[in-house]
């Protein structure tokens, strides 16, 4: 009788993670290709991958072009051009898929973390309720391939498989540099973790050190950077790339390549320390969480409303309701884990602040709302270790704090469903997009 209970109890699980995954990959397919321009920076990745495409890589105009972002964003949003063609699917296909497979490691990552199934399908049915994630599931940035390639490496560090974590890591790197954080972060988590267990133990302790150094070093620091510079094959195996020849021109101990190599990344890292440019829907660290100032990606004034005053926007917002309750939650699971320790949730805490507090080092720099998609898993996450510890609780009746929790879940169901036509771009009646504008600030 035991076995067969716990075999309904499988199914039920299996299937309950089915519908989310087939719901998140319905809600980011379908009309993929709405608006058929190219919204926001997509201007940028998308013609640098077709320039990938063609020549390995990117030119404007014949002539090499200076870029600040590595090479495997691009590359993603490339493959979906080679397999669908040069057209709105195409540009967003990739990104789209790595959004809804996100979804699934969210469940694996808080399965391992909660050892609950059920903590599990709440952590993944909250973000595929999110907006965010849904926008840029939909449109051909680099920070969807950034934040899925920062979960899966995570994912894999929490199963002890380092070496897949670094080859991640580097991958997340060679996107954008943000990762970096990542790495620093985790790098120290794991080696501190490591002597810590090493001086627990009463065997000899110096040559265990010595190879704890030797060995985290080499999975999260240096196989990330040697994937990191494998990823720039083309601009190597070109003559067109920006800088690619500075390094002839300039006598040194580094072969030219890596002379050029280490030039351009110099200039690189120039433009992100100083990049101050003003910026219509730029927004402060600290505003993230509150979705205060939310990125527009696309408006325009069409027709076919039913109206002479119609709307079409793509808003880069997450599901409001479900961002101020995880801010809430924040706050509430720092707390708990200052008194109480528990290393799943400092898990949760150091990932979100990996992804966040950095950008409080340059509060002058251009930033955007969206750039918190890095830690969004993350953040719904500590909303749900919050749930759990208050349903686990001696406070209050447990049938009350269950339904409590399905009713927040509903309300954040309801908020996904009435913002969903800035979420993917619906043409509305100009009054009908105002009612979602709740204030000034989204406009």
């Amino acid at each position: 009788m035991t076995k067969a209970l716990e075999s309904i109890h499988y199914l039920l699980m299996r299937r309950w993670l089915i519908l989310i995954l087939a719901f998140s990959a319905g809600v980011r397919f379908v009309n993929l290709s709405r608006p058929k321009e190219l919204v926001f920076d997509e201007i940028y990745y998308v013609d640098g991958a077709r320039d990938f495409l063609k020549y390995g890589v990117e030119i404007e105009k014949g002539a090499s072009e200076f870029i600040v972002h590595p090479p495997i964003g691009k590359w993603v949003i490339a493959s979906g051009i080679k397999l669908f063609g040069d057209n709105p699917f195409g540009w967003r296909f990739s990104t789209a898929l790595l959004g809804t497979i996100s979804i699934l490691f969210v469940y694996l990552i808080a399965k391992h973390l909660f050892s609950s199934k059920r903590w599990a399908l709440l952590s993944a049915a909250l973000v595929s309720l999110d907006g965010l994630h849904l926008v840029m599931s939909r449109t051909a940035l680099l920070d969807m391939t950034l934040m899925f390639f920062i979960l899966v490496g995570l994912y894999a560090s929490l199963k002890e498989n380092f070496w897949a974590a670094g080859l991640l890591f580097g991958l997340a790197l060679a996107t954008k540099w943000s990762a970096l954080y990542y790495m620093a972060f985790f790098g120290v988590y794991y080696l501190v973790r490591d002597i810590y267990r090493i001086r627990q133990s009463e065997e000899s302790k110096t040559q265990k050190y010595f190879n704890a150094v030797v060995l985290r070093t080499g999975q999260l620091a240096i196989l990330p950077v040697v994937t990191y510079v494998a990823t720039w094959f083309g601009w190597f195996n070109s003559t067109l790339g920006w800088s690619r020849n500075w390094g002839s021109e300039n006598a040194g101990l580094l072969p030219n390549a890596f002379r050029s190599f280490w030039h351009y990344h110099s200039e690189i890292l120039y433009f992100h320390t100083h990049l101050t440019e003003n910026h219509n829907y730029e927004a402060k660290a600290w505003s993230w969480l509150f979705m205060y100032r939310p990125t527009s990606f696309f408006y325009k004034t069409p027709k076919g409303c039913g109206t002479d005053s119609c709307a079409q926007e793509v808003l880069a917002i997450g599901t409001p309701l479900l961002w101020w309750c995880a801010a809430i939650a924040l706050v509430l699971l720092i707390a708990f884990w200052l008194k109480n320790k528990v290393t799943n949730h400092g898990f949760i805490l150091l990932a979100i602040a990996a992804g966040y507090l950095p950008w409080f080092i340059y509060p002058q720099r251009t930033t955007f709302t969206f750039y918190s998609i890095i830690f969004e898993p993350w953040l719904i996450m500590a909303l749900v270790a919050l749930l759990r510890i208050y349903y686990l609780s001696s406070f209050g009746k447990q049938k009350f704090k269950f339904f409590s929790i399905i009713f927040l879940t509903f309300l954040v169901a309801l908020n996904f469903i009435y913002h969903f036509p800035v979420f993917t771009g619906q043409i509305l009646t100009y009054n009908d997009w105002y009612s979602l504008m709740w204030f000034k600030k989204w406009i």
